[in-house]
């Protein structure tokens, strides 16, 4: 049984996308990243919620923070408490921007958990150029 929103649409987050499976890091950044972040989370050092990787998708939380595994309506991430609604991000490589809205009020949820989510989709973003940098030099 799936759940359904106020609004009536069927949410993707209600039930498992088969294309939520991991991968194996291709960056030496990332990988390196991801066995930090896995170990400290691990071992109680790093809350799961301020991770710049993604542990079930093992990439840049920017490249995969759209998917519906990502939104958590009792945290906040990408949810608009007042539509009681799924929120969508989008990530603008180029320019670096990270936005989020509503997907059915259309406004931005500016809750402290999103605003979080933004800030640390920029700090992946950023590492993850500064990695195909580090690559670029080293080929």
């Amino acid at each position: 049984m799936t759940e359904k929103c106020r609004c009536g649409d069927h949410h993707p987050w209600a039930s498992p996308d088969p294309q939520d499976r991991p991968t194996a890091a291709r960056h030496p950044l990332l990988a390196t990243t991801l066995a930090r972040e896995d170990d400290e989370e691990d071992t109680g050092r790093l809350d799961p919620t301020d991770r710049v990787t993604c542990r079930t998708h093992r990439r840049w939380l920017h490249d995969c923070v759209s998917s519906p595994v990502h939104t958590n309506p009792a945290i906040g991430y990408r949810w608009c408490r007042r539509c009681d609604h799924q929120a969508l991000v989008a990530v603008d490589e180029l320019s670096g921007d990270v936005t989020i809205h509503c997907g059915l009020c259309g406004r931005a949820p500016r809750s402290r958990a999103n605003l979080e989510l933004v800030e640390l989709c920029r700090r992946s973003l950023a590492l993850a150029r500064a990695g195909r940098l580090l690559g670029s030099a080293v080929a």
